[in-house]
């Protein structure tokens, strides 16, 4: 405890926190988690185990503080802790394409394997894969091993995980190893992230701790996410939610801990406010982007890493909402320095739907919200006292060496905004920047190398557990 710096609603949150985990406790439905509680001291009645102060900040004292996840490609490793900001894409089942006009339809594998070479493309991400959308001609729950093998396929970033389970989450790992070299060495370089999420108020449900189980078996991180509703599966007043999720996340660290001291972790949240309409989620709220802030304050004051959502939003279609919305979200959450964060583009409807116009306007969202907490760079070159001294009153400095020397790295070029004098309609104009940027981002992709010895084990080993090759082949 001693290496807590809180501030006064820090602490009061952190204090209720305690009290909840002491007094309601939390309902773990596995009982190897069960039996490790026991074994360390936690008082555990049923399946509900009861936390002493003590006992979580002793075990998350044991957490790594940063720790590192390793790419195919060295230059794509994810350093997470500290002040470090990672983009992921995320998705995580999205089951609808909105398009332009606000119609939906569904998911097909051609788009997965888009999003996975658009999100390849972008600088942005050093991360890929999961379940970015969910094929309706795919069913993820039963085809996340395919899914798999398309990201390492297309692309050679670090991998996204997903909820299925012990049989699945091994056959992940199975494919991890036969990439890596084996998956004993997997313990050494974490390959791949998978979200935990709680059944809130106070609950880990079956699947989701039988996936946390394999994953620490085999080292690598797991995100504790809570996805509080104020309203609904929280107490309406935000403070009440977080203190809540706060408890949610803390028991599950701990306990991971138990199961595996030292294994990496990230704190999250995907908490929000419900909307009092509709009793629905509301992620692109003002309460979203305050939920991931207090996420992220409060990871760091337990020295954990963090992770937050992204670019979020309601809205039903490509519209100011959604722009807005994904804006602050985005914005916030960066601001916080949150380690991974999921969600960076393409999110639409609340979860619902994902769309490939909203993907290309993220970018430009992220590159502008880099731009603007980069700051202002002051030193002799840039303050150009210099500059202005040559080029004098009355004078201008576009022709000027200085400018031609850095316009191109001072300034942030959008690759869609609109700055200059249009006659056409500037709706249509928008819109055309989007689909060229997206046209020309598959246009030039570059398929990274996966050597074919490993690229036909792999597609052995899905053939052994029964998936048939011309799905196989389809994703390929």
């Amino acid at each position: 405890m001693e290496r807590m710096k809180m501030d006064d609603d820090l602490r009061q949150i952190h204090e209720a926190s305690m009290e909840i985990l002491e007094q309601c406790g939390v309902i773990f439905h596995h009982p190897e988690v069960l039996e490790a509680l026991k074994q360390n001291g936690v008082r555990v009645e049923g399946k509900t185990a009861f936390f002493s102060e003590r006992q979580v900040m002793d075990w998350l004292a044991k957490a790594p503080s940063e720790f590192k996840i390793y790419a195919r490609n060295p230059k794509y490793d994810m350093l997470i802790g500290g002040d470090e900001v990672n983009c992921v894409p995320g998705g995580y089942g999205m089951s609808k394409i909105v398009e332009l006009d606000g119609t939906k339809r569904e998911v097909t594998k051609e788009d997965y394997i888009n999003f996975v070479k658009l999100i390849q493309q972008s600088d942005y991400f050093k991360a890929n894969g999961g379940v970015i959308v969910e094929p309706e001609d795919l069913v993820s729950g039963t085809y996340f091993p395919i899914m798999m093998l398309t990201a390492l396929n297309y692309s050679d970033k670090t991998l996204q995980g997903y909820l299925g389970g012990t049989e699945m989450t091994e056959q992940t790992m199975d494919m991890l190893g036969i990439v890596f070299g084996g998956k004993d060495k997997l313990k050494a370089k974490p390959r791949i992230a998978t979200i935990v999420s709680t059944t809130s108020p106070l609950q880990y449900d079956k699947t989701m701790l039988e996936t946390m189980l394999v994953y620490l078996k085999y080292g690598q991180p797991v995100i504790l996410t809570p996805a509080t509703m104020a309203g609904t599966t929280g107490p309406v007043t935000l403070a009440g939610t977080i203190a809540l999720a706060n408890a949610e996340t803390l028991a599950g660290i701990a306990a991971a801990q138990m199961l595996k001291e030292g294994t990496p972790v990230i704190y999250g949240s995907a908490s929000t406010t419900a909307d009092m309409k509709s009793g629905g989620i509301a992620i692109g709220a003002p309460e979203s982007a305050l939920c991931a802030v207090y996420c992220a304050r409060l990871a760091k004051a337990y020295n954990l890493p963090c992770r937050g959502g992204g670019t979020l939003t309601d809205a039903k279609s490509l519209s100011v909402q959604s722009a807005y919305e994904g804006m602050m979200v985005f914005l916030a959450t960066h601001q916080a320095n949150m380690n991974y964060i999921i969600h960076s583009a393409g999110v639409m409807d609340g979860y619902v739907s994902f769309s490939y116009e909203k993907f290309i306007v993220d970018l430009e969202i992220i590159g502008m919200v880099k731009r603007f907490l980069s700051g202002v760079a002051v030193n002799k070159d840039t303050l150009a006292v210099d500059v202005i001294k040559e080029v004098g009153p009355a004078g201008e400095f576009l022709t000027s060496m200085h400018t031609m020397l850095n316009c191109r790295k001072e300034p942030f070029i959008p690759s869609i905004s609109l700055r200059e004098a249009i006659e056409d309609d500037p709706n249509k104009k928008i819109i055309e920047n989007i689909e060229n940027k997206k046209k020309a981002m598959l246009d030039s992709y570059v398929k990274p190398e996966l050597p074919e010895d490993v690229q036909k084990q792999l597609v052995d080993y899905l053939v052994g557990k029964g998936f048939k090759i011309e799905l196989i082949n389809s994703m390929l």
